[in-house]
């Protein structure tokens, strides 16, 4: 079973400092030792480690690197530079691909002009227009990211390098779904991926932090985009959650992991070249190892992580096992299950996917219809004229 890895080149580092970010705190996890500043990058040894051990997975299937943060861009050109050099020593006739995760603010004419030579994608954070986006986005003076972003996706269309837009749902945008679907669609090339704000807090009365979205905001904001796009937009624009849920009435994989039955077999390799289990589950109790002493196999095919990828299922309560939904649902992130249900917790959103999914299941079940007899998802539009 292929094997795919998140790595963080320079950590929990960001030049930004989104209020909602749950990345930062792990910093402690990475104190700043006497090596200096160039402790805080993933040293070449580990580099080259990740990759020709990227390499040696079996079968032939291409390979996609992905680069996040923090914020990845810190690590500088010369470092991907390194990476490309690399990649070429060890692929032989093997496919391979390199995606950033960037919240875009360090993008300028010498990164555009690599990304385009080495045909990077790039996915660029954000959360809507200015005053929706910079609510939260903020860097580490306070000040709004959105005008920054804005020039850096500029450069991207400049060199001609193809982007993803990644927004999340939180509780400045969520109020306002078809002003926040409508601009990220201008500004996209047809991807967007919506990724819910949620973060426990036991002493507040909603659960959640201030920033994080409510389950009654979240499927209403996913209810009047899906009606925008059922109408308008299906087969040009691609959003995640939609895509999953017509692959589910369609019995296909899942693209995100978010929507499958159990965790897929991914890890997060850190710049230290520390694994843990998932990017969500970075913490000592969920530490796999070091790509330095054990292989990526043996650490992503312990007991430990298969327990761990196999507690999506096996953990879910009688409540979501008897549910109409699970089969698209799946329970979502189990960073997220901590609602209480009888013989456990289930998932705080799950009034909004149930929201979601019940309202979409007719549309969907056609456009699935559409698809099993040979036809186009978008024919569904005829129907909305």
């Amino acid at each position: 079973m292929p094997y795919s890895i998140i790595a963080k080149p320079v950590g929990p580092r960001c030049n930004l400092r989104c209020t909602y970010c749950y990345y930062l705190e792990k910093d402690v996890l990475f104190a700043e030792s006497s090596a200096g500043p160039n402790s805080r990058i993933m040293s070449g040894e580990i580099l080259e480690n990740y990759i020709r051990q990227m390499f040696e997975s079996p079968g032939n299937h291409p390979i996609e690197f992905v680069w996040q943060g923090g914020e990845p861009l810190l690590a500088g050109i010369p470092f991907y530079e390194n990476v490309i050099r690399i990649q070429c020593r060890y692929a032989g006739t093997r496919p391979f691909s390199n995606v950033i995760q960037t919240n875009g603010t360090l993008l300028d004419d010498e990164w555009g002009n690599f990304m385009a030579r080495h045909r990077i994608l790039a996915g660029v954070s954000l959360d809507g227009p200015e005053e929706i986006h910079d609510t939260y986005r903020v860097d580490t003076q306070g000040n709004g990211s959105f005008k920054r972003v804005m020039n850096g996706l500029d450069v991207l269309r400049k060199h001609g390098v193809d982007y993803n837009i990644l927004a999340t749902i939180n509780s400045a945008n969520a109020p306002h779904p078809l002003k926040t679907y409508q601009f990220l669609k201008d500004q996209s090339q047809g991807f967007l991926q919506f990724v819910p704000v949620v973060k426990e807090d036991k002493n507040s009365s909603s659960g959640v932090t201030p920033w994080s979205v409510t389950a009654q905001q979240f499927g209403e904001f996913y209810v009047a985009i899906y009606d925008e796009w059922v109408r308008n937009d299906v087969g040009n624009i691609f959003v995640q959650l939609f895509d999953a849920t017509l692959g589910n009435h369609l019995n296909a994989p899942p693209p995100v992991c978010y929507y499958a039955e159990n965790c897929p077999k991914t890890g997060l390799l850190e710049h230290t070249g520390d694994v843990y289990a998932c990017d969500h589950f970075v913490s000592l109790e969920f530490k796999r190892g070091n790509i330095l002493r054990q292989s990526l196999a043996e650490m992503l095919g312990s007991e430990e992580q298969t327990a761990f990828r196999c507690m999506k299922s096996e953990l879910l309560p009688q409540e979501c096992r008897d549910c109409s939904i699970l089969f698209a649902c799946k329970g979502e992130c189990p960073k997220n299950r901590f609602l209480p249900a009888e013989n456990g917790t289930k998932n705080y959103l799950c009034a909004g996917y149930k929201s979601f999914f019940e309202h979409s299941a007719p549309t969907m079940r056609k456009m699935a219809g559409l698809v099993r007899s040979g036809r186009l998802a978008q024919e569904i539009m005829k129907s909305h004229l």
